[in-house]
């Protein structure tokens, strides 16, 4: 684990393997961030040529090293891009990928000094949750020897060391990496060894840790309670489904939310096989129960003012003689009923029995997360989700929310002519639609099942959930923590009203 602290030490006496800085694109060329002035100066001001000589830039993701000055106490210096230079100061988000480029490149090292500018509160939170992020490393499943331990100690240099707002951004920091790297570490393990019954227990022993009331339904109590959707969804597999609810309540709560996520521990397509190359990251279709988990657990530990719950909707959607096969109808929780077309539509049919059992305690809010049609991933890419939502302003707040949390969101819109398309002949509705804006079909399913008068937002991660290439910033090869940071900040904006 990357331990992380802040000092005011000056960045050329800090002791440490390496010490890192900033650069920036200004419009005559690189330019040297705030922060590394005693860096600059041990240079004789000639450290922005230096660094142009040897081929830096200052663009966001580069990372340029070079040996440490007369003087200086690190072994080395490394300079990262933080991207264009801009009059205001430099975007808390560039600072986040640049500390986690750094952190990243610095694996193996014992003790490095972040001398990025982090003269605000804001800004020290950012340099560090970005490097905790960048340190993460999936390393479970490695029995070869070779490879370098993340970092081992990680100093933010900042003026604000010793300030109630420098300490409260520091333990928001490490609560979110840890709670973020928690959701990857679930995200990242593989299905034989994580399934609905096995995330259950995590989340009851973390709960335990916590404090935290947890209770889980297993396939009985599901089927005895009428959870069509979720018993759906996992009949078909040797794995049962579970459904979780952990909840965090505060003693001065005014307002409680609820954050329901998809929990598909390994996503087959069931019936509706999924084509061959499809199949390979399914592991991380419960992405959005990961996340709905991680943030309850860092409300907890923010200790912010609001009651959270979450609910986990855990299935396995695998291909067997007992699976739901197309054509079949699933009587919901709540009574309504679904007549299945494609059982690889499965995530919503989990979600609507977990919306339904959520909103039997009116909380004033409910947000799912899903990592639930491939249409998203289609419409915006790979590193930005979809926001839809049961009213336009609520939509465009969680989208804001999400904005102010760092994380790339889009708000979506939910046409009513597009209900028509899910019509069927035998059922209340069917869990497909219209082919084209399938994404904005699934949002309108899991409106049917939203109690009248609650706010609701749902948020699609399909795209940003799992990366699949190489790493980039704070963003690792494998699960992301995706939608962790929104929650989150959702939660502590309800807290202060």
């Amino acid at each position: 684990m990357t331990a992380l602290s802040v000092s005011t030490s000056s960045a050329a006496a800090l002791r440490a393997d390496a010490l890192v800085i900033g650069v920036a694109k200004g419009p005559k060329g690189l330019v040297v961030a705030s922060g590394a002035e005693a860096v600059a100066e041990a240079f004789d001001g000639k450290l922005a040529e230096l660094l142009t000589t040897l081929g830096a830039t200052g663009a966001e993701g580069e990372a340029t090293k070079l040996p440490a000055p007369s003087g200086a106490k690190a072994g080395f210096v490394l300079a990262v891009g933080l991207g264009e230079a801009a009059e205001a100061g430099c975007p808390v988000e560039a600072l986040r990928r640049a500390a986690g480029v750094a952190a990243r490149t610095l694996a193996g090292a014992k003790k490095a000094g972040l001398a990025l500018p982090a003269d605000t509160a804001e800004e020290v939170e950012a340099v560090a949750l970005g490097a905790l992020l960048g340190a993460y490393d999936f390393t479970v499943y490695r029995t070869a020897e070779g490879g370098k331990e993340p970092v081992g100690e990680l100093v933010v240099l900042s003026s604000r060391k010793g300030s109630k707002e420098a300490k409260a951004a520091l333990e928001r920091a490490t609560v979110l990496g840890e709670e973020m790297n928690r959701a990857r570490d679930l995200i990242n393990t593989p299905p034989n060894d994580l399934n609905p019954k096995s995330f259950a227990a995590i989340a009851q022993a973390v709960g335990k840790e916590h404090g935290l009331k947890v209770e889980v339904l297993d396939e009985k109590a599901l089927a005895k309670g009428g959870f069509g959707g979720i018993m759906g969804v996992g009949i078909g597999s040797a794995n049962p489904p579970r459904l979780v609810r952990i909840a965090y309540t505060h003693p001065k709560a005014k307002a409680s939310l609820a954050f329901i996520g998809k929990g598909i521990t390994y996503d087959s397509g069931g019936i509706s096989l999924k084509p061959a190359g499809h199949n390979e990251t399914m592991k991380c279709d419960m992405s959005g129960a990961a996340a709905v988990f991680a943030s309850v657990v860092a409300a907890k530990r923010l200790g912010l003012a609001v009651n959270v719950t979450g609910w986990l909707a855990l299935a396995e959607n695998m291909p067997s003689g007992s699976a739901t096969r197309p054509g079949d109808v699933l009587r919901m929780y709540g009574g309504k009923t679904v007549e299945v077309l494609n059982t690889d539509a499965e995530g919503r049919l989990v979600l609507a029995d977990a919306i339904v059992r959520a909103g039997e305690e009116n909380p004033d809010a409910i947000v799912d997360v899903a990592t639930l049609t491939g249409a998203m991933v289609l419409a915006l890419g790979t590193r930005t989700f979809g926001v839809m939502a049961g009213s336009d302003e609520f939509r465009d707040r969680l989208h804001a929310v999400a904005g102010r949390a760092g994380e790339q969101s889009w708000p979506m819109p939910l046409p009513a002519e597009l209900r028509k398309g899910m019509d069927s002949p035998v059922a209340d509705l069917a869990n497909m639609g219209e082919r084209m804006g399938g994404g904005l079909v699934a949002g309108l399913f899991l409106k049917e099942f939203v109690k009248e008068g609650i706010d609701w937002a749902h948020l699609d991660i399909a795209g940003p959930a799992f990366h699949e290439g190489a790493p980039y910033g704070y963003t690792p090869k494998g699960g992301t923590g995706s939608a962790v940071r929104t929650l989150v900040q959702f939660a502590a904006e309800t807290a202060q009203g």
